[in-house]
């Protein structure tokens, strides 16, 4: 599904993907982050699995939530934090 994005549209952290976001992916770099604090990327249908790798191998990914989830609280932070 894509969502049409408007200037209120929170928008995929894929580079170059302007389709409005569906995930927030939650993470943290432990070596530059205390163990509380999360970062946020934003990611579309199509990038959500991509993104996920990427802090995945890293050891970075913390958590995987809807945006909708996300702004009812689910999340300690602004979607946009990355």
């Amino acid at each position: 599904m894509i969502l049409p994005v408007s200037d209120e549209t929170p928008i995929c952290s894929a580079k170059g993907c302007r389709t409005g976001a569906v995930w927030v992916l939650a993470w943290n770099n432990p070596k530059l982050h205390t163990p509380d604090r999360r970062k946020t990327w934003l990611a579309c249908e199509e990038h959500r699995e991509h993104l996920s790798q990427f802090l995945g191998v890293r050891g970075f990914l913390k958590d995987v939530v809807t945006l909708e989830e996300w702004q009812r609280g689910a999340g300690s932070g602004s979607a946009a934090d990355g």
